[in-house]
């Protein structure tokens, strides 16, 4: 049986992604994302779980990411979940779990205009 390996999360940056291309001319990007939970103790108290994840984004989806997500966009993410490793500049190795999206959609509102933009309304043509 083949198994399945599928995250969604929806949760909000935490700062601008981090793009770059390398050396063949892939572009790739980096972000992390935010995903809280909230739960009732016992006792009625709420608590408030936040969870960090970090977000790869290749090729076409990547340029997309860095021209139109920004520090603090809302986003729905599908991806895969991957682990790896890699030594450290001290020579330790250290291991990473991301997830590396294949959807991305902005949830935000259409973004406010800037106050000296001003959006003129297009006359539409008559029908007669």
């Amino acid at each position: 049986m083949k198994g399945i390996n599928k995250v969604i999360l929806i949760g909000n940056t935490g700062k601008d992604p981090e793009y770059k291309t390398l050396q063949d001319g892939t572009p790739v990007a980096k972000l992390t994302i935010a995903t809280t939970e909230s739960y009732r103790l016992k006792n009625g108290e709420t608590q408030t779980k936040t969870e960090w994840h970090s977000i790869i984004v290749w090729r076409g989806l990547a340029t997309l990411a860095s021209q139109y997500i920004q520090k603090g966009s809302l986003l729905y993410i599908e991806g895969k979940l991957r682990n790896r490793q890699y030594e450290d500049k001290e020579k330790q190795k250290r291991y990473v779990t991301e997830v590396v999206a294949d959807h991305i959609v902005l949830l935000d509102k259409k973004a406010k205009l800037h106050p000296d933009e001003t959006e003129e309304p297009q006359e539409e043509p008559l029908p007669f």
